[in-house]
């Protein structure tokens, strides 16, 4: 079939329209910082894909049936059910959003010093390690470096150096391998099953705990029926729950494949572990039958988790995926190759060489992009991932300048996405004339939500 949205509109709302006047003038205002616009200020929101889906008709009327009793609410029970069936797990916590159950699990499991590995941490996973002291290592696969060639899962961590750090001088300090799927830093690319496969196998041989970072769980299992050989005709909720069962647990913001506004997970095998995240979860989140959610949001996860692996639904996010990146391509714009479903990454680096990695590339692409058309996207290069240095330079640079057009939950029709590639054609031809930014005002950690910058003319 062509590309079709797998279901019809029902509730409209307003899409903001502003002029370039309105648009310099509200950029200048937030500290030319995206994070600090208004909603209203916003024509295509393409900042994030967490928490801005559309609810289902059937999400809505569960909502209306949500219990609201403090312990033991039904809507937890029917929670636990589907979350216990999808992943195995005996030990269930909902949580307000995935950085508590990083904040949770990490406090309890891990001590000042030790080391946690990933095919790559995202922005607030790294925080939560380096919080309590400890190391967040990356280790993504040799393919990743390539963001132009379609090797299918270059989310996969390095398996060689995974073997490397378990057993090589600092072995003793890692307390945790966590795998982030889909890679969300690295491009929005999958794990494949075998990557998971081997690196579960190398955390049980070496004694080490091994988690999933879980918010894309439906998506990596989609796109690996479609590009891992044994997988071809599977489910993808029967990769989802084989992922699933090669951990000894997860967390998961199910602000993303959980479509709905808000919402987490810490899930896990061990009793003795779970009880001691319990305490914390009691004294910080809430009773650990509704860890901070109303009862009807627990209604409307329970839901999406079981809409959420429906093949036509994954089916029309990679096609809008594609069609988007297909477009950008066409107006002379590189992006991460090959699409995935969650979000387009465009090359920000290579279509801006006269900015220099130290004046934000990335960036200064999502602020053109704003300034043209009215679209917030979110950069994920050395603004985001680089460290700051005593002057407020950048002491560490990021491998890659990218930008982030993270696509929402049956929200926007093909329409919007063929406007929003129209912008950024319109962009690279003016890309000579992007300036870069240099950091003016910035908080000690995760300084690309609240920093404050201006344009450099160099």
């Amino acid at each position: 079939m062509p590309l079709m949205e797998p279901y019809r509109i029902k509730v409209v709302e307003p899409i903001p329209v502003t002029t370039p006047a309105q648009r310099a003038q509200a950029l200048a205002r937030a500290g030319y910082n995206l994070f600090g616009l208004r909603a209203d200020e916003v024509t295509i929101d393409l900042l994030t894909d967490s928490g801005t889906g559309a609810l289902s008709a059937a999400q809505q009327a569960a909502a209306a049936t949500g219990d609201e009793s403090y312990a033991g609410a039904r809507s937890f029970h029917r929670f636990r059910e589907v979350v216990e069936d999808l992943t195995s797990y005996e030990h269930i916590y909902p949580v307000h959003q995935g950085r508590a159950a990083e904040r949770i699990l990490f406090a309890t499991l891990l001590e000042p010093g030790q080391i946690t590995l990933s095919n790559m941490h995202f922005d607030t996973t790294r925080a939560n390690s380096e919080l309590i002291g400890c190391e967040a290592r990356d280790l993504p696969c040799p393919e990743a470096a390539d963001l132009d060639s379609h090797e299918p899962f270059k989310g996969n961590i390095d398996l060689t150096a995974l073997e490397a750090a378990l057993t090589g001088p600092d072995a003793g300090r890692v307390g945790l391998v966590i795998m982030t799927i889909t890679n969300n830093g690295g491009g929005g690319q999958p794990v494949s099953m075998a990557n998971l496969e081997a690196a579960s196998e190398l955390c049980r041989r070496h004694g080490v705990p091994f988690f999933l970072d879980a918010a894309r769980f439906a998506e990596n299992a989609w796109l690996v029926t479609q590009r891992e050989p044994g997988y071809e005709n599977t489910d993808p909720r029967d990769v989802a729950k084989a992922a699933f069962r090669l951990a000894d647990g997860c967390l998961a913001s199910l602000k993303k494949d959980g479509i709905a506004h808000i919402g987490g997970l810490l899930a896990m095998r061990d009793g003795d572990l779970a009880r001691r995240c319990e305490v914390m979860l009691t004294a910080t989140e809430g009773f650990r039958t509704y860890g901070g959610l109303a009862g009807r949001d627990l209604a409307m996860l329970a839901q999406g988790l079981e809409e959420v692996t429906d093949p036509h639904y994954l089916r029309s996010r990679e096609a809008a995926a594609a069609h988007l990146a297909e477009l950008v391509n066409a107006a002379g714009v590189d992006t991460v190759q090959p699409p995935g479903l969650h979000a387009v990454y465009l090359n920000a680096g290579r279509l801006l060489p006269h900015v220099p990695p130290e004046r934000f590339p990335g960036h200064a692409l999502a602020c053109a992009l704003y300034l043209e058309g009215g679209i917030r996207t979110v950069e994920l290069g050395t603004l985001m991932l680089g460290k700051e240095g005593a002057e407020g330079e950048p002491a560490t640079l990021a491998p890659f300048e990218l930008v982030r057009l993270a696509l929402p939950r049956r929200t926007y029709t093909q329409s919007h996405l063929e406007y929003v590639a129209e912008v950024v054609g319109m962009v690279a031809k003016q890309a000579p004339l992007v300036p870069g930014y240099r950091v003016v005002e910035s908080p000690p950690i995760l300084r690309h939500f609240n920093a404050r910058l201006e344009p450099v003319a160099e």
